[in-house]
């Protein structure tokens, strides 16, 4: 039996191009509302395009590395840029979910303007912080944010190495 990735794959190399430069899938045929040369592919509430082939939905990041690979990823897909909309397979490698979360962006509510930053309760010093295997680890007290930014980038380096973000 076929699983429903396999299908998928099967399918769509009927009926679509991958272009590894531009990261896009390519309808070659008319399909319903798609004409021919347009590109495949809808983004939903997440920040992932998804691609239906005959009934069948898979995430274009996932798919694009079986294209090339010739296999499903074992684990998860990384962008190496961050940009999750970003197919290329250049852009594209195979992570852990620790390496995986390594690399997210800076969190939006941030106030120190620093990744692994934030205020101290003491008035005027900074905490250094670092989130590895479902935990925050504690990385010292520091006077200046950038101070504490320095001992998380250290840190990030030594936990998750080329995944390491810490920008």
């Amino acid at each position: 039996m076929i699983d429903k990735d396999s299908q998928w794959l099967r399918d769509a190399k009927k009926v679509l191009f991958y272009n590894p430069d531009t990261g896009e899938f390519i309808w070659g045929a008319r399909r319903g509302r798609q004409s021919a040369g347009s590109i495949a592919g809808s983004v939903g509430h997440s920040p992932y395009i998804y691609i239906r082939v005959n009934g069948l939905v898979s995430l274009a990041h996932r798919s694009a590395f079986a294209w090339v690979h010739g296999r499903w990823p074992k684990g998860q897909i990384d962008h190496i840029n961050g940009d999750k909309r970003d197919n290329r397979i250049s852009n594209l490698r195979e992570a852990s979910n620790k390496q995986n979360q390594a690399n997210v962006a800076r969190r939006k509510d941030n106030t120190s303007g620093f990744k692994g930053v934030r205020p101290a309760r003491t008035k005027g010093k900074w905490w250094a912080n670092i989130y590895v295997d479902g935990k925050i680890r504690y990385l010292g007290t520091y006077e200046t944010p950038e101070a504490a930014h320095q001992a998380y980038v250290k840190a990030a380096k030594i936990e998750f190495g080329e995944f390491a973000k810490p920008e």
